[in-house]
Order: structure tokens, then sequence, then C-alpha cells
């Protein structure tokens, strides 16, 4: 009779890279998608983890036989796994809120639609947005660098070596600023001309009283917002290019920080 034999140090090692590599899975943007089928990410997880699993070795990470230990360690590789999705997380929500700012002047933040990665109900600018930052995320190839990530984040910081640390925290503090850094820099172009649109439309108002000036608004300023909304695709694009070229740099500088 053929018995398996797997030694609890190698078992203990390879949880802990499913750990890691299942936060990351979970928490990027096009992976970690709730229109993503559980069954399809829980394969993606065990291939990613079964070809990184060889590259450790045993004789650099240690043994935990404690239970509660190795609990701790095992929530650290968590959350370092969930601090990397949440740098690349922080340029969609910067994205996001540049269309909840161009929908609002534009008076179409009641207009929501169903997300289908986050199934969440967001505003219908928001949603063209995060569908064009996708679109450009993977065709410059940004997700393969966060599955470069997952190897280097083993050789920077090996199992049980995330120290949770004040620097950390200034890292995400930071990347919370740049989600509004981000959001006007988008919105940016369609945001000004709206607000000209209505100095404009004031103007108009106090020289033609007999105008409705409401119903001529509404609608001229909804065209304007779409004109320019197409008109800045490009700086758009070019912008997040640079956003997403910077991506692999930043996640290096976090690693660095945790290890």
């Amino acid at each position: 009779m053929t018995t398996l034999s797997i030694p609890l140090a190698q078992l203990q090692l390879f949880l802990i890279v499913v750990a890691r590599v299942a936060a990351i899975i979970a928490s990027i943007p096009v992976f970690g998608g709730r229109n993503i089928p559980v069954l399809l990410k829980a394969g993606l997880v065990l291939a990613i983890s079964v070809l990184i699993f060889p590259q450790l070795s045993l004789e650099q990470n240690p043994f935990l036989k404690d239970g509660i230990s190795f609990s701790v360690g095992l929530a650290g590789e968590v959350m370092l796994g969930v601090a990397i999705g949440l740098m690349v997380q922080m340029i969609f929500a910067g994205v996001q809120l540049a269309g909840q700012l161009a929908g609002y002047q534009m008076g179409l933040a009641i207009a929501n639609v169903i997300d289908p990665d986050s199934s969440d109900q967001i505003p219908l600018i928001s949603q063209f947005y995060q569908v064009f930052a996708i679109l450009i995320f993977v065709t410059v190839n940004a997700h393969y660098w966060c599955l470069g990530a997952m190897m280097e984040s083993f050789r920077l910081v090996p199992p049980f070596g995330f120290h949770l640390g004040n620097s950390l925290i200034e890292q995400l503090i930071r990347l919370g600023g740049d989600v509004f850094i981000i959001g006007v820099k988008v919105g940016a172009p369609v945001i000004v001309v709206l607000l000209l649109t209505s100095v404009s439309f004031g103007l108009i108002a106090r020289t033609v009283p007999q105008m409705n000036v409401f119903i001529v608004a509404i609608p001229l300023k909804i065209a304007v917002g779409l004109l320019f909304v197409f008109f800045s695709l490009p700086y758009f694009s070019a912008y997040l290019q640079q956003l997403f070229a910077a991506l692999g740099e930043n996640i290096l500088k976090l690693l660095s920080v945790v290890g």
C-alpha cells in the first residue's frame, strides 16, 4: 500500500505561499473582480503557488510549531498581499473619483449603473472611466507586473518576515492622498470646462433674465461634458500609462519598508 508522506515544514511553507498569493489575487483588479468565477481564481492561486514554492528554501524559512505564532504569521502574509493589491486599487479608486466629480458637474450623478467588478452602484461616467482604465491596465501588461511582484515579494520579504511599522502606514497614507490627486488630474479637463460653462450661464441669467437657463443648461452641460470626456481620452490614456509604469517601482518600495 502506497502512503503519501508530506513533511509538516513543507506543508506550512506552502500554506504561507498560498495565503500571500491568494491575498494579492483577491485584491488586484481584473483577477479579483466578483465577476471572475471563484473556481478560476482558486485554480490561478494554486497554479502560481505551485510555481513559486520550489523557488523557496526550507533552510531559510523557520518552522513554527506553535499554532498561535503560525496564525499570526499567516495573518501577516495576508496583510502583505492586501497591501500590494491596495497599491493597484488606489489608482482605480482615483479614476472612479474623477468620474464621480465629472458626473456631478454634468448633472449625471444620479445616473448609476452596476459595476461588474465590485457589484456596487457607481455613476455612469465613473463606470466608463473604470472600464477604460482596466483596458489600459491590460494593454500595457500591468497585470504581468503584479504577477511578477508576487515572486519578487518572496525574495524581498521572506515568509514570516512581514513587519508592520510606521513606514508601511506612512506609505498607505500617501497612497490614500494620491487617490485625490489622481481624481483631480484625470477629471480636470471636464471639471474646468463645466465650471466655465456654469459661470457663463450665470452671466447669461443676469443679462437675459427672460431666458430659462435651467432648461437650456442641463442638456448643454451634458453635451459639453461628454464632448470633453472624449477629447480628454488621449491625455487620460497617457497619464494612466505613466501611473502603471511606476507601479512596479512603487511595489518594490512598499516591500522594502515591510521586509
